[in-house]
């Protein structure tokens, strides 16, 4: 294992355990200046032990990569990997099993940690068969939303990713942003070209119930939208949940077929578990997806498969267990 696969590792293996903090944040900058650095160079200065003379390599970073020089085991990589997995009932495990793919997540391309090409092949070795790349539409500045051009530019990075990953296939897609008044920070133009768009409320979370119902159900009516995305804005512990009118988007959701996301980020699980009850009353699909922002991250669907399983989502009306030439046709309406 290279220095680079053993810090990649490190981070990967971090983020799915939730950390965040100083020390995943000190991997990171170890391992951006790895990547920076001949190779030659690095052998030098672990042999010479002056690897931590780098601004960015502590101590730990520079045991990790001295191991990983030396071609044996990496001992932090092994407690990592021994202690950050991601838990799952055996009730979950059922749903995790079925799935064939993840159908929200970012990349680079926006607020994302990773490339699209990491990420597709992090996925391939969880055993997905397909992934649907949704990064941010432009509304959303902070996270580096996407244009039209910059859009097209990465539905043909896509394109040549398909060609050298096969028959592994990424999806292209978008998370795109509600507006105010229902409608969509992209165009019909520009949506109708993608597989599959996800659609979600990221600003005026506290809108009256009656605006923030007519947002929803205007949004959901849109074709082109294929599912509603962490649909109450709830972040667990800081943000409650928006006021809306559950039935009236729920039945919206169900006649429209727009599929109602499980999101498995842990400081989301939205939606609730009532309103999942609901949505299965309603008839609606659903997907369980990451909206991994790294690869770590794309580990997290068990937390989703858990409530899934725990509220009885049928398995038959989860988008991402069907094979991908399924998925297009019904999100085509075919």
């Amino acid at each position: 294992m290279t220095p680079v696969a053993a810090l990649e590792r490190v981070v990967h293996c971090l983020d799915r355990a939730e950390q965040s903090g100083f020390k995943a944040k000190a991997f990171v900058r170890a391992l951006d200046v790895v990547r920076s650095l001949p190779a030659d160079e690095l052998e030098h200065r672990a042999v010479a032990g002056t690897l931590t003379e780098l601004d960015g390599i502590g101590d730990s970073s520079a045991k990790v990569i001295q191991q990983a020089l030396a071609g044996g085991d990496v001992a932090y990589l092994i407690d990592l990997e021994a202690t950050t997995g991601v838990p799952i009932t055996d009730a979950g495990a059922v749903y995790r099993n079925a799935l064939r793919g993840d159908l929200h997540l970012h990349s680079r391309w926006s607020d994302g940690a990773a490339t699209v090409e990491q990420m597709a092949r992090t996925a391939i070795d969880l055993g997905h068969e397909y992934i649907v790349l949704t990064d941010h539409s432009p509304r959303l500045t902070v996270a580096h939303g996407l244009s039209a051009e910059r859009l097209q530019q990465q539905v043909a990075e896509v394109a040549r990713l398909n060609e050298v990953l096969a028959p592994f296939r990424i999806l292209t897609g978008i998370e795109v942003d509600i507006l105010e008044d229902g409608t969509l920070d992209h165009g019909d133009d520009v949506l109708s070209q993608l597989d599959v768009v996800v659609a979600s409320v990221h600003s005026k979370l506290r809108m009256p119930e009656g605006p923030m119902t007519e947002r929803m159900v205007r949004a959901i009516e849109n074709s082109h939208v294929d599912i509603l995305g962490h649909c109450t804005g709830r972040m667990i512990g800081k943000r409650d949940p928006s006021t809306f009118d559950q039935d009236a988007v729920l039945a919206a959701c169900a006649q429209h077929r727009t599929a109602v996301e499980i999101n498995c980020r842990p400081e989301r699980l939205d939606p609730p578990r009532a309103m999942l009850r609901a949505a299965i009353d309603h008839g609606c699909h659903f997907s369980i997806d990451s909206d991994a922002h790294a690869t770590g991250q794309l580990e997290w669907q068990p937390k989703g498969c858990d409530r899934a399983a725990e509220v009885g989502v049928p398995l038959d009306r989860v988008l991402n267990s069907w094979p991908v030439d399924v998925l297009i046709r019904w999100v085509a309406g075919t």
